[in-house]
């Protein structure tokens, strides 16, 4: 698979009140056909910076518009077993969450999530002879913490921390993240809703409902196709990840104080980690995408130079009191532009879940199938339906004997019948019953009673068992949407037709941006080549013409220095306060466990400290394992003080005793006695002239 560029477009909102109120000037001019944005400085009027992207709207400009000129295409790519990432870059108060979101309850104002719910859902219907499995998932990165939004937390508890997992297959997942199946728009913007409530926001100066988290939406399109010639299946899957990014802050415009304040100091962090991964994507000579730096950066790792269709938003401000903040955004989005994506379709995945359901469903059939045509032994070799039958029998016949008890052998002719099971015409002789027979037919209504409640028993299991399958199975047929039936009552033919109207002229205009780019690069490399003069004069006038358009070029150039060295230190201003305030907050606990923890207990704390790099995050492990991790050898255990070794039961006796062997078999030593050596030394005759001296 080639490899295709990330798509960038910029859209810019009205201007709010307060920036009315303040008498900012409009610094922004589009050009709506070629996709470019001139920004002019309000301080310098010839200064005057022009950007080129994939599409430009401006606050004119409707979701519908939007939506059908960026993401519709990302949609349609994941419905076709492609990844693909829609996410909106912009300072806060911007227009992100309108932008991917939109206003509830108005169709108009759709933003690009809820019409991609459409989008979807209309692709299904109008496909037929093909399945598919819908599933979503709704997670915030809140102060690097991952938190699942579709499950609602009670009362005041902190919302759970979720991991964040690699894996070779699978590659970057969150675990234990909820996933939920849907078979509708409804169902989809229900938890869509329920996300919304849950998400953390907050109030600023600059927006009332500011985002103080990076939202990602994400939905996961499974497809089964049949082929109808060799009746094999063909599996493929695409994940569509709609991100909504927490606006860049500048803590002298938005005043965030305490809580806002590490919020914003969070989000400043996790977005300059972004910019360093597309700063080192884009840059041709760096080995190393620092994705690791942030957690929203590992979880869009294949969004950005991986297997994934890329859309990037970036949203503006027109007033002249964000031109610092607008002009960041749009360099920022002129970078991604260069970022380079491998889009593969991902064919027949080893997780997909719509084969194992499709597997579970011919499990379940079959089980069913197998239960209908087994036959009872116990009755016949009758079905299902025929158990029910004989048992309605059994009970009318055992009630009629109950009720008529002076009958005499017709009695026990209906109890005997009963108990095998069909009727018999009373051909016993009357004389022949007495009170044992009456207490004999007697055990075998109890029998038959007895024999009777099992069987209604077991066949109330089973009962319940087969209803049981059929609920599941009708659930998980449910569960697979069938391509070609009509989730919406009506698709006119006329809107499809419109729309391919509306994609042929899109890619018309795409046609038109890439004609004339190639014309000005032209002009300018034939502006470059030297040319022939037939007079001096017209030598100098071209090469004066040519001049003045370098020397421009050479004046705009180092203006863009000055500026981007400015904003290079506003940035490390930024990030020396964090650290700043991060160090007050490291002294402040420093203080604390230096005044008020005593020094052995820090001690031992320090020592159990363990870095966790997968939830990063410090651990405090068991003792026994600091104490292999650092290498030592664990030692017997002692029980009595001066020995070696634990004393077993014998050896305190023995000890008690006074047995003096009782020490060294403690230590494995062995008490022997002392074997002298044999005298193997001959005497000699000086020895004999010692001995006869000492007699003497």
């Amino acid at each position: 698979m080639a490899d295709e560029c990330v798509n960038v477009c910029v859209r810019c909102r009205p201007f709010n009140d307060r920036e009315r109120d303040n008498g900012s000037t409009c610094v922004l001019n589009f050009d709506l056909r070629t996709g470019t944005v001139a920004i002019q400085n309000p301080k310098a009027d010839a200064d005057v910076k022009t950007f080129s992207f994939d599409s430009a709207f401006d606050w004119n400009a409707s979701q519908v518009d939007v939506y059908n000129r960026t993401a519709k295409r990302i949609v349609e790519s994941v419905l076709n077993g492609f990844n693909g990432t829609v996410f909106v870059y912009g300072q806060t108060g911007s227009g992100k969450t309108f932008s991917m979101q939109g206003v509830n309850g108005n169709r108009e104002q759709q933003g690009i999530i809820p019409q991609s719910f459409n989008e979807i859902f209309s692709h299904i219907a109008r496909t037929p002879a093909k399945q598919y499995l819908v599933r979503v998932s709704y997670l915030e990165i809140y102060n690097e913490e991952i938190r699942d939004l579709l499950v609602t937390v009670q009362g005041n508890k902190k919302p759970v921390s979720l991991e964040l997992k690699e894996n070779p297959e699978k590659g970057v997942y969150v675990k234990d993240l909820s996933s939920k199946i849907v078979k509708s728009v409804e169902e989809m913007e229900e938890l869509m809703f329920t996300g919304n409530r849950n998400r953390s926001v907050g109030a600023t100066l600059m927006n009332a409902v500011s985002s103080r988290s990076h939202s990602i939406f994400t939905i996961n399109v499974e497809c089964c196709e049949t082929n109808s010639k060799t009746n094999e299946q063909h599996f493929f899957a695409g994940k569509l990840h709609l991100v909504d990014l927490a606006g860049s802050e500048r803590q002298s415009k938005t005043g965030a104080t305490g809580d806002r304040l590490k919020e914003a100091s969070k989000i400043n962090l996790s977005l300059s980690a972004l910019g360093n991964c597309i700063s080192a994507l884009v840059d041709g000579k760096s080995t190393h995408v620092p994705y690791r730096d942030s957690k929203l950066t590992r979880l869009l790792q294949d969004s950005l130079g991986g297997n994934s269709r890329t859309l990037m938003l970036a949203t503006l401000s027109p007033a002249s009191f964000n031109y610092d903040e607008t002009l960041s955004t749009l360099r920022y989005a002129n970078r991604a532009k260069n970022i380079k994506n491998t889009p593969k379709v991902n064919e027949d995945p080893k997780d997909a879940m719509l084969r194992e359901m499709q597997d579970e469903i011919v499990k379940l059939r079959k089980i069913l199938e197998d239960r209908a045509r087994a036959k009872s032994p116990e009755l016949g070799g009758a079905g299902e339906g025929a158990e029910v039958q004989v048992v309605k029998r059994i009970v009318t016949r055992v009630v009629k004997k109950r009720k008529d008890k002076s009958g005499g052998d017709a009695v026990g002719q209906q109890r005997s019948s009963a108990v095998d099971g069909a009727g018999l015409d009373g051909e016993e002789d009357e004389s022949d019953a007495s009170e044992a027979d009456v207490g004999d037919d007697g055990v075998g209504v109890l029998e038959a009673g007895g024999a009777q409640s099992t069987t209604e028993q077991q066949l109330e299991l089973e009962r319940a068992s087969a209803l049981s399958l059929k609920e599941k199975l009708e659930a998980l047929e449910s569960s697979m949407l069938v391509g070609g039936v009509n989730i919406f009552e009506h698709i006119d033919q006329q809107e499809r037709a419109l729309e391919e109207r509306a994609k042929a002229l899109e890619q018309e205009r795409a046609r038109e941006r890439d004609l004339e780019e190639q014309l000005e690069s032209r002009q300018e490399a034939a502006l470059q080549m030297e040319g022939h003069f037939s007079t001096l004069a017209e030598e100098v006038e071209v090469k004066t013409r040519k001049l003045e358009k370098l020397w421009s070029k050479v004046q705009t150039t180092k203006q863009e220095i000055e500026e981007l060295q400015d904003e290079f230190r506003a940035d490390r201003e930024e990030l020396l306060d964090t650290i700043r305030e991060l160090s007050r907050e490291l002294a402040l606990k420093t203080a604390v466990v230096e005044n008020f923890v005593p020094e052995d207990e820090r001690l031992k704390i320090e020592a159990r400290a363990m870095w966790n790099g997968e939830r990063e995050v410090w651990t405090l492990g068991s003792s026994q394992q600091v104490y292999f991790s650092a290498g030592f050898k664990m030692r017997r255990p002692v029980s009595t003080p001066g020995l070696r070794r634990p004393m077993t039961l014998v050896a305190k006796m023995l000890n008690r005793k006074g047995v003096a062997s009782a020490r060294y078999r403690q230590e494995n030593l062995i008490n022997v006695n002392l074997e002298l050596p044999e005298n193997v030394v001959c005497e000699s005759g000086m020895q004999s002239e010692r001995s006869a001296w000492q007699d003497q």
